[in-house]
């Protein structure tokens, strides 16, 4: 009888569990996009991405039972409007955590609205100072721009080349990008012999460029998201410059290579690998994820998952991750992220702690070239 008895009652447990789970209603995750936009070709892909994630853990049955809601706002690029969407998140929407924003400059105003809401932040921009110094609440899934010099940097000293001209965008990507490059050059033997900039709006870049032919220079290396450095490279063709051409990680997606047209090849660039997943060896470890996003990208969308939508991606799959460990508010989801280790994403193999919120190395980087239209691994 006893026996009997106990077999119901973990009978009803189960059922009234299972009924609780079925009943919670779903966890709130906040996205910011620059959907609309000169950033749009980085936020348009971080939506879809974003979205045909959750999509993929719901119809899955969600985590241990609980379905996710992904509300997306547009920033359309603008901080003012970024911030104001993030406190709509937090206070209307009640969310657990916000992933994004698209860019460095959007992201840095945020940062002390979910510094005092104490909320985390998965930023999908690159700048440096997202992370460093470390912010309890603020993470991000973007190769650091540090990380990116540094590729770039080895590659022109193995070349022997050490006069370069750089040129760089002045919003706060650029503005991160430039102080990098300043930081790091002296240490791989490379003087700046020209350090030129120019607006995110301009249309013709030939006065810095024509300086920049006048110098002594080996190398140009430009900074700077869609569209100024499809025009820079436009520019570079028009006035017969020979010298090789860097970009930065910010350009590392198809609509590159499509805005600058016949100008684009040979440019040389570091980059997520999730460009080159097929020519990479089954050995390494972001393989499958990298080649399984592609591919999912590709039969919903019509186009190849990039390497902005994989910020998405990994953004995403960290409070997944913190979720299946049992987090399920804000606290408990940021102590969570700040554990993840050894997560084999889009960005690279993420390893975070108390003391680093960006959670990658240089390895997460691969230097390309564009060759006939695409990519060409160079590493």
């Amino acid at each position: 009888m006893m026996k009997r008895t106990a077999q119901l009652l973990t009978f009803f447990a189960v059922m009234l569990l299972t009924a609780v789970a079925f009943a919670a209603e779903p966890l709130k995750i906040g996205a910011l996009f620059s959907v609309t936009g000169p950033p749009s070709f980085l936020g348009e892909p971080e939506r879809n991405t974003a979205q045909m994630v959750v999509d993929e853990i719901n119809k899955s049955g969600g985590i241990k039972g609980r379905k996710l809601e992904l509300v997306t706002y547009d920033t359309a690029g603008d901080a003012t409007k970024a911030v104001q969407l993030a406190n709509k998140l937090i206070k209307d929407d009640n969310v657990v955590a916000i992933i994004g924003p698209s860019t460095t400059g959007e992201t840095m105003a945020v940062i002390p609205v979910v510094e005092k809401e104490k909320v985390p932040l998965i930023s999908c921009a690159a700048g440096s100072k997202i992370t460093d110094p470390v912010k309890p609440w603020v993470f991000k899934t973007a190769q650091n721009d540090g990380l990116a010099v540094i590729k770039i940097f080895e590659n022109l000293q193995k070349n022997k080349i050490n006069k370069v001209a750089i040129l760089t965008v002045s919003d706060g990507f650029g503005a991160s990008g430039r102080e990098q490059l300043k930081n790091h050059a002296a240490g791989y033997g490379i003087s700046l012999v020209v350090d030129d900039t120019y607006g995110p709006k301009d249309t013709d870049m030939t006065a810095q460029l024509t300086k920049i032919r006048g110098s002594e220079a080996q190398a140009i290396i430009c900074w700077g998201t869609n569209p100024g450095p499809a025009v820079i490279a436009k520019n570079v063709k028009q006035l017969g410059i020979k010298l090789p051409l860097y970009m930065s990680h910010g350009v590392s997606s198809k609509k590159f290579i499509e805005l600058a047209g016949d100008a684009a090849e040979g440019i040389i660039l570091p980059s997520g690998k999730v460009i080159v997943a097929e020519q990479l060896p089954a050995s390494d470890p972001q393989k499958s994820s990298l080649v399984g996003y592609v591919q999912s990208y590709q039969k919903i969308y019509g186009v190849a998952g990039d390497h902005f939508g994989g910020h998405a991606w990994d953004a995403i799959n960290l409070v997944r991750r913190a979720i299946e460990a049992g987090a399920t508010t804000r606290e408990t989801i940021r102590e969570q992220i700040e554990k993840s280790s050894n997560f084999a994403g889009i960005g690279g193999v993420f390893n975070f702690s108390a003391q680093d919120h960006a959670g990658l190395s240089k390895d997460a980087f691969v230097l390309v070239r564009i060759k006939g239209g695409d990519w060409q691994a160079l590493d």
